[in-house]
């Protein structure tokens, strides 16, 4: 009863960079909107001082012309899929020690603001995102994330010079100045503080003391469990320990259990030595050991020393203040994270924050952002954080899935595709059915009003399928227990929706139904919503829909094309033989579904009849071998030009009904023709696949 599946919440309530002067008298900064990117700047150097180069001569600085209209940047924006970094333009860790090399080359000063050259171009209204080190300072933690981040952010990078000894009161004090500097400039977009280790305490402690800024935190492995650290005993035995023996030390390879090459990398990267006594040796490691050199110049004694004894202050610092911190939080939590308890620092902390949120990566290190697996991108669009104003807007800020994205979605859910064969058929302008997705409109704003399976099943390979066969996306409008709960209970965690979110799901509202037929969208939308989807015995096929029209207006208003579809194949899956009526006979399942019910939103509270019935719940499905899924979509019916007719409420309310009778006839007309398909049961696709290859498309009925 504790799971809900994450396919059967679809609803359908509707009722309700920049040049900067080095430094000025006041350590004010300016910027010249004539350039894009920021070079290396601080609040305290000399007007002198110069633009970072690296050893192959290219500037930290790169000129872009202003665009011609803010307003033609806006929509280019709002229209972005932003592509994946290909495997030849992505950066490696290798970049990031020959990077780190050139920068410390002739590093010294105070620490300082750059902003890397592969940050791609960013719109005017890109909100600012401060990238804040770990303990390494460089502030290259997120080089592999750079290309992808920078096309939706404007990215500053903080660095921290090996021999700085800023305390870390200072280096807050440093970015307060930044934050409080551009909020003034900007106060209507958010400021984004993505921390690891020990940049995290900064991010922390700077939003404890900014409650009234809008700032979003985004925080890997947090130092503040630094109290529980392996790092923590280190402090008094290196204040011991000689110079030349630290490579050596034997409590310094020491390792946990986990990943012998991630767990490498961490090594490498933080400065600790390999493990000499390992056995095997991968070649990627070998290659690592080979900037030991580089290390040791990031990190050596008296630095690492330095860098201890500030994490167990910002760890100390952080920790006082939790109880002042107002901003939105993400924290991104380790499983295999060898100098942190993160997993369980993340609870206390998302217990401990106000506006908090989790997500666990339990294959991963603690060096996140420099593992080939993890895209930061990825992670602020699964979980809702990306936002250019006060609020996030679930249409306008929405950033359609890039290839990649959609590639890692198709492939975890490839079984149930595989499983159920889809047969899509639609409807051309002339009346003629055919099979495949031709009759379909290229062009928005298109509505899709069909009927919900049983436990929303047939949405993975219908959104999957327009996908691949038209590059189209549908906006599914949802329940709200994919994006808030109430409270902590029984329901699934949010990450369990972060794929829905990525492919662009919103929550169900008028206002979002609106926004996403005003930007030309193909909506889909389910009328019986949740009640439809987790319907009783013998409901089968039955459409659960409100008694008045919920959508037609709205159509009406953009022009929408309807498109009424039917999907059938449930009945080839499972059959329910324990349903809400019979969970509600059983005091203990009636309480779970109480509980359930209570941890979120609850739609169509003013409703009449049986759609009212919301509660949620997961009836006892008895599984069959997979039959096959099929999928009609009707003629499409125009609402253009017919706005005023249809204010009339008879009018709507015709209409209403004639997309639901389209519904019905798509359903009996699919439920006809599979019984004449050779090909309905899995074993006979099975066959049919074996011989003619897995990429064939298995036929079916006659059309």
């Amino acid at each position: 009863m504790a799971t809900i599946p994450a396919s059967c919440i679809f609803s359908a309530d509707l009722s309700g960079i920049y040049r900067r002067d080095k430094t000025s008298s006041f350590g004010e900064q300016k910027r010249n909107p004539v350039l894009k990117r920021v070079a290396v700047t601080t609040e305290q150097t000399s007007s002198n001082s110069g633009t970072a180069v690296t050893s192959s001569g290219r500037s930290f600085v790169q000129e872009k012309a202003q665009r011609s209209s803010e307003a033609e940047a806006e929509t280019s924006l709002r229209m972005v899929n932003v592509e994946g970094d290909s495997e030849e333009s992505r950066k490696s860790l290798k970049d990031y020690f020959d990077e780190a090399k050139d920068m410390i080359r002739s590093d010294g000063g105070p620490p300082r603001w750059f902003s890397p050259l592969e940050c791609g171009a960013h719109s005017p209204d890109s909100p600012l995102l401060l990238y804040l080190p770990g303990i390494d300072g460089v502030g290259l933690g997120l080089i592999m994330q750079h290309q992808r981040v920078g096309q939706i952010f404007d990215v500053w990078c903080l660095h921290i010079p090996v021999k700085d000894r800023t305390s870390f009161t200072g280096l807050v004090k440093l970015v307060e100045r930044t934050v409080r500097s551009e909020n003034y400039r900007l106060p209507n977009r958010p400021i984004y503080l993505v921390g690891e280790s020990l940049g995290a305490c900064l991010a922390l402690a700077v939003a404890a003391q900014n409650p009234d800024i809008d700032l979003v935190l985004i925080l890997a492995n947090p130092a503040t469990s630094f109290s529980k650290s392996q790092l923590q005993p280190l402090i008094p035995l290196l204040q011991l320990t000689p110079d030349q023996v630290l490579l050596a030390f034997p409590y310094m390879l020491r390792l946990m259990q986990g990943d012998p090459l991630r767990m490498a990398v961490d090594i490498l990267v933080k400065g600790l030595p390999l493990q000499h006594e390992a056995g095997e040796v991968s070649e990627d490691l070998v290659v690592m050991s080979s900037y030991h050199s580089v290390v040791a110049d990031i990190m050596p004694k008296e630095t690492l020393l330095w860098k201890l004894e500030m994490l167990k202050s910002a760890s100390a610092y952080a920790n006082s203040r939790l109880h002042a911190v107002k901003a939105q939080t993400l924290i991104i939590s380790s499983g295999k994270d060898q100098l942190f308890p993160s997993q369980e620092e993340g609870e206390r902390l998302r217990h401990a924050l106000s506006k908090c949120q989790i997500r666990k990566f339990n294959d991963n290190g603690h060096f996140l952002f420099l593992e080939d697996d993890i895209d930061l991108v990825t992670i602020i669009k699964g979980t809702s954080f990306y936002r250019r104003g006060k609020n996030h807007d679930y249409v306008s800020d929405f950033i359609p899935p890039t290839p990649d994205e959609f590639r890692k979605i198709y492939e975890s859910n490839r079984g149930i595709c595989v499983a159920t064969c889809p047969v899509m058929l639609s409807t051309l302008e002339d009346g003629k059915i055919v099979r495949g997705l031709a009759g379909i409109p290229s062009e928005g704003p298109v509505l899709f009003v069909g009927y919900h399976m049983l436990l929303g099943l047939e949405l993975t390979p219908l959104v999957c399928q327009f996908m691949i066969e038209r590059n189209i996306l549908l906006r599914g409008i949802a329940h709200p227990l994919m994006f808030v709960r109430l409270r902590d209970g029984l329901l699934p965690d949010l990450a369990t929706f972060d794929t829905h979110r990525i492919m662009g799901a919103v929550p169900v509202s008028g206002t979002n139904f609106y926004k996403l037929l005003s930007s030309k969208s193909h909506v889909l939308l389910y009328p019986g919503g949740m009640r439809e989807a987790l319907h009783r015995k013998g409901e089968e096929y039955k459409l659960l829909w409100p008694d008045h029209s919920e959508f037609v207006r709205m159509a009406a208003r953009f022009g929408a094309k309807i498109i009424p579809f039917g999907a059938v194949g449930e009945d080839d899956i499972g059959q329910v033989v324990f349903d809400y009526d019979d969970l509600m006979k059983i005091p203990y399942f009636k309480a779970q579904i109480e509980a359930l019910t209570g941890e979120t939103i609850k739609l169509r509270t003013d409703a009449n009849g049986e759609i009212q019935n919301q509660d949620i719940h997961l009836p006892g499905i008895l599984p069959k071998l997979p039959g096959r899924f099929y999928y009609y979509f009707g003629k499409p019916i125009e609402t253009e030009g017919r706005k005023q007719e249809l204010r009339d409420r008879e009018k709507c309310h015709e209409l209403y009904i004639e997309v639901k009778s389209e519904v019905e006839k798509c359903i009996a007309y699919l439920k006809e023709k599979r019984e004449t398909d050779p090909y309905r049961n899995l074993l006979a696709r099975l066959t049919y696949q074996a011989t003619h290859g897995p990429t064939n498309e298995v036929p079916t009925f006659q059309i």
